[in-house]
C-alpha cells in the first residue's frame, strides 16, 4: 500500500468498527478483533515501503507473526537449586524451555533483524511486558533491533507528539534503564494522547492520520531496516 492507500483504510475502518461493532455478538470482542487486525496490516505495509525505499530487494523481505522460538533454562540458574531439583531439571533440560515471541518477526534473508510489537495505544504497565519480551526473545538473537509501532500514544512525555518528539517519557525511560540489552525504538503515527474515554473509533473522537506522522513514521522504520539491505 501507498501511503495514501494506508491513511484511505485507516480512516476507513476506523470510521465504521463502531457501527459494525454495535451489530456484532459481542461489541469489545469485534473491536479489539478489527483493531488488532488493523494495526498488524498497517505495521507490514509500512514495513514493506520502508524496505522498498531503503532499496532493498523484495524478495530478501519477509515478515512473520506466529513463530516462536524457544528459551530454555539458564545453566547458572539451574546450577544454584538444590541438589534435588537440579538434578531433575538437569535430566530434563530439553523439557525446560520458555516460548518467546513479539508481534511481528522481520526477516531479511531468512535472518531474524527486527522484532516489532504493533499496538493500537501502549502504556507504560504494557510498555513493561513489552519490554521483558524482547529481553527474553534476544537471550536467542542478541543483535535484535527492538521497536513499538503504535498508533496512539499514552507513555507520557512528548511520545503523543511524534513530529516533535525528543525528550520521551521520564516513566518511560525509567522502565528502559531496567533492560541495559533492549533499545527499544518508538514510532507513533497519530498526534495527541491517548484518553480511555475519548476512544477513536467513536466518529466524535475520530483522530486523522496525517501524512506527515506517516512519513516520519515509515523513514523511522527505514533507518532500522538500512543497515539490512
Amino acid at each position: 500500500m501507498s501511503r495514501q492507500e494506508i491513511i484511505a483504510r485507516y480512516t476507513n475502518v476506523l470510521t465504521r468498527v463502531d457501527q459494525e461493532a454495535r451489530a456484532a455478538p459481542s461489541y469489545g470482542g469485534h473491536l479489539r478483533k478489527v483493531k488488532g487486525s488493523l494495526q498488524e496490516e498497517l505495521t507490514e505495509s509500512i514495513l514493506r515501503l520502508a524496505w522498498e525505499e531503503a532499496g532493498g530487494s523484495a524478495n530478501r523481505l519477509s515478515i512473520g507473526d506466529r513463530k516462536t522460538y524457544r528459551v530454555h533454562v539458564r545453566p547458572e540458574y539451574v546450577a544454584k537449586q538444590p541438589d534435588e531439583l537440579r538434578t531433575y531439571i538437569e535430566s530434563r533440560l530439553d523439557d525446560h524451555f520458555y516460548r518467546a515471541q513479539v508481534d511481528k518477526h522481520v526477516f531479511i534473508g531468512g535472518q531474524l533483524v527486527l522484532g516489532i510489537e504493533c499496538k493500537a495505544y501502549a502504556e507504560n504497565a504494557m510498555l513493561k511486558r513489552i519490554l521483558l519480551d524482547f529481553n527474553i526473545l534476544k537471550t536467542r538473537h542478541p543483535d535484535l533491533v527492538c521497536c513499538l509501532l503504535q498508533l496512539e500514544s499514552m507513555l507520557g512525555g512528548d511520545y503523543s507528539n511524534p513530529l516533535a518528539t525528543r525528550f520521551g517519557s521520564p516513566s518511560s525511560h525509567a522502565l528502559m534503564s531496567l533492560f541495559p540489552d533492549v533499545q527499544l525504538h518508538i514510532v507513533t503515527l497519530l498526534e495527541g494522547e491517548r484518553h480511555p474515554n475519548r476512544p477513536i473509533h467513536r466518529l466524535e473522537f475520530f483522530k486523522e492520520m496525517r501524512v506527515e506522522c506517516l512519513d516520519l513514521g515509515i523513514r523511522q522504520v527505514r533507518a532500522l531496516l538500512q543497515p539490512f539491505v
